[in-house]
């Protein structure tokens, strides 16, 4: 009972810290960071896109991790871990494939176009979507978790290919501005203000939309455990 109160405690000021940063985030990257030269306004969607980006795919190479470590030592708090964050992962990358066409359309003219950057982006959501749909559909816990794992590792594969998809390919999206040499100083102080702060929102949100979804789940795993055992 003080153990579940401490985490509530917890999580209602990770939550508030989360929500804090993100409108400030959002506030400076409409009002404070400067207007692109090049792309205007529209530019201004950066500061959401990005990091919603940034998040999705820390989120799957954590999936990976925990699918390994389940298939290694078959621990049930590594797969409720890996199903949690496949759940907040595919939400963030919800948010990068309705960001992007937002951005795209005043920029590019349309709203979609089959570059290799927006391809591979949809192909990994509908790996993570498939992969939550294994999850749901299957009703046997150990095989459910170890077709999960194995699919939670082979999706993982398309996270760098997303990501160097601008450099292996021509494409219309933009290169890599951040993670590249020289990069960082490509921003001005303004914009790295607003990136930043959206990045560290997003963290403590992906944080706290992880923790509660694990406790739901290990509510539900002994829901499941004291079914079985009582005989279906």
């Amino acid at each position: 009972m003080i153990l579940a109160a401490k985490d509530e405690g917890r999580d209602r000021w990770l939550g508030l810290a989360a929500a804090a940063l993100l409108v400030f985030g959002i506030y400076a990257g409409l009002f404070i960071a400067g207007t692109d030269r090049f792309q205007g306004p529209p530019q201004r969607i950066f500061y959401v896109h990005v990091p919603a980006a940034w998040i999705a795919f820390f989120a799957f190479f954590l999936v990976f991790i925990f699918s390994v470590r389940y298939l290694a030592w078959r621990g049930e708090n590594d797969d409720i871990r890996a199903h949690a964050c496949a759940e907040v992962g595919v939400l963030f990358a919800t948010l990068v494939l309705i960001t992007g066409p937002i951005w795209a359309r005043p920029i590019w003219g349309v709203w979609w176009t089959w570059d290799p950057r927006l391809t591979t982006s949809l192909i990994l959501w509908l790996i993570y979507v498939g992969y939550l749909m294994l999850r749901a559909y299957m009703t046997d816990p150990d095989q459910r978790a170890r077709f999960a794992a194995v699919l939670g590792i082979a999706g993982f594969i398309n996270v760098p290919i997303t990501h160097l998809s601008v450099v292996w390919w021509r494409t219309l999206h933009p290169g890599p501005v951040v993670l590249r040499r020289g990069g960082m100083g490509e921003l001005p102080a303004t914009m790295h203000v607003a990136l930043w702060s959206c990045l560290l929102a997003f963290t403590l949100l992906f944080i706290y939309f992880v923790r509660k979804r694990t406790a739901i789940e290990r509510l539900q795993a002994r829901a499941e455990a004291a079914h079985a055992g009582a005989g279906g």
